[in-house]
């Protein structure tokens, strides 16, 4: 994320068009355990700061870094953090 940009606070929803272009399918529905203190929930429901170039999806309970997702050009890329394991209900 540039400092010149100011990123917005959102929930999870937010980001999922930059997870789409990782994945290819909305994974908001998927369950994201943090590895910092234990919490599970759905990506949906995690906080995030975004802008046009990055989406930092960190855990509600702790605030602790998931992971990342960085726009350069075409190319997307998925930097893990704290993220232990993505669970599918």
């Amino acid at each position: 994320m540039r400092a010149e940009n100011a990123a917005s606070v959102v929930d999870g929803n937010a980001a999922a068009g930059m997870l789409w272009d990782v994945f290819g399918t909305d994974v908001t529905a998927l369950v994201g355990v943090c590895g910092g203190c234990g919490d599970a929930a759905p990506l949906a429901e995690a906080v995030v700061e975004i802008d046009e170039t990055a989406a930092i999806v960190r855990c509600r309970s702790c605030t602790h870094t998931l992971f990342t997702v960085l726009r350069d050009g075409d190319e997307m890329r998925l930097v893990l953090g704290m993220l232990h394991e993505i669970v599918r209900p």
